[in-house]
């Protein structure tokens, strides 16, 4: 299968459906993140980065049970696939790689 690279916050959407473990929605979601990061974002940007990595097969969703706080109205729940899985643990590979390239005398603050 060809490789399919994560943004930034499509990585970090991906991770909270795998931190959700099958509780996953869009609204959970963007409380995860906000919560998690203190980052606020819309609805919208979940809720669509949720359908653009389902299309990429990095996720799958299936209706949930109607239940009557949501007026009868069912949540699209959304888990992680194998490839999902193989594509965070990619990422994670790369960066700590990348991190121990860095020569520590790079990040020290000087100045203050």
């Amino acid at each position: 299968m060809r490789r399919t690279y994560l943004g930034e916050f499509e990585e970090i959407v991906l991770l909270m459906v795998a931190i959700l473990d099958g509780e996953a929605y869009g609204l959970s979601v963007s409380q995860e993140i906000e919560q998690q990061t203190g980052r606020m974002i819309t609805f919208g940007a979940v809720h669509n980065t949720l359908i653009r990595l389902e299309e990429k097969g990095f996720v799958k969703s299936q209706l949930g049970g109607a239940t009557a706080e949501r007026g009868g109205r069912r949540k699209r729940l959304f888990t992680i696939t194998a490839h999902g899985s193989r594509a965070l643990q990619d990422v994670q590979q790369l960066r700590s790689q990348l991190w121990q390239l860095v020569p520590p005398s790079a990040l020290k603050v000087s100045g203050i």
